[in-house]
């Protein structure tokens, strides 16, 4: 049975929604993001990934809120109601990572706790290894180590067949088309089946998240992510691959072990890179842990923070 339609659902514009919508330009990119808690409150920023938006994060926030923090969710840029750059190369991590430290610089703070999904989680790993003093925790939710990954995909075949994605999303324009037609279809499919029972999302967050996809530029960027990141991964090859990225940030990888994309083997040795790690496995659940066990994913987000 999967989550009943108006189940904890609330429209991301309404005046009843517990956050209200804004705007940062960093480097000279526009970045809208939802805000939430009290202004004083430290400061957490929720990072969503591939084929999302900022709404990923609509269960966590008022929860995030009410135990006083203050809470930004970006739209990352390329999606949704950001702005959406037409070059790829505008798409390299040392972008992405910027955008993020520039939020929390404009911010006004000196630093902030990290939380990211997917590709939001990734770009958190990188933000972590590269400006560390700007994270002050890390938390992670089924998105790999970059060093375990590109480890994975040089040694485990199976995990080299899970990425096949990464290698569709090269081809010009078609898989672009593809997503985008028939008012992003393809992605409110996506949501429709996601999770270990296909009931991950509801009709009413399956239309939200089809409706930002399907906003004019969008399709073209999100898969820039991955043809930025499949460039950047071909020129390391040579020099080794992306090397150690040591974490030195206190940090919780929650991860779904039914994801059909990342292998359970990205968590072995990640203490390899990862001094200060909490892992919470959940067995029993896919890539779409927040959506799929709320409560036991937002219990966790909030031990750790409160550590």
């Amino acid at each position: 049975m999967g989550r009943d339609a108006d189940r904890d659902h609330v429209d991301p514009d309404g005046p009843d929604a517990p956050w209200e919508h804004d705007h940062a330009v960093v480097d000279g990119v526009r970045l809208h993001y939802v805000a939430a808690g009290p202004p004083d409150g430290d400061l957490v920023v929720c990072l969503h990934g591939f084929p999302a938006f900022w709404y990923t994060w609509h269960e966590a926030i008022p929860a995030l809120a009410d135990a006083g923090y203050r809470v930004l969710a970006p739209d990352m840029r390329g999606y949704n109601r950001s702005a959406k750059p037409r070059d790829v190369a505008a798409y390299r991590t040392d972008e992405l990572v910027g955008d993020v430290a520039g939020l929390i610089e404009g911010a006004g703070r000196g630093s902030a706790h990290v939380l990211g999904h997917d590709w939001g989680g990734l770009v958190a790993w990188h933000l972590a290894a590269r400006r560390p003093d700007v994270v002050a925790r890390l938390g992670v939710l089924n998105a790999p180590h970059p060093s375990a990954y590109e480890r994975e995909l040089r040694s485990n075949p199976r995990q080299l067949l899970r990425s096949w994605y990464v290698l569709v999303a090269q081809v010009p324009w078609l898989p672009a088309v593809l997503l985008s037609r028939d008012d992003a279809a393809l992605v409110g499919r996506l949501f429709e089946r996601a999770g270990v029972d296909g009931d991950a999302f509801s009709p009413a967050e399956v239309a939200q998240y089809r409706a930002a996809f399907a906003r004019p530029g969008v399709a073209g960027a999100a898969l820039n992510y991955y043809r930025a990141a499949f460039r950047e991964t071909l020129r390391r090859l040579p020099r080794g691959g992306v090397g150690d990225l040591p974490i030195g940030v206190p940090t919780l990888v929650v991860w779904g072990e039914r994801d059909p994309a990342l292998s359970v083997s990205l968590l072995e040795d990640l203490d390899r890179w990862v001094a200060d790690l909490t892992v919470a496995r959940l067995p029993d659940a896919g890539h779409w842990v927040l959506a799929e066990e709320p409560e036991t994913v937002l219990n966790s987000l909030l031990a750790f923070l409160d550590r």
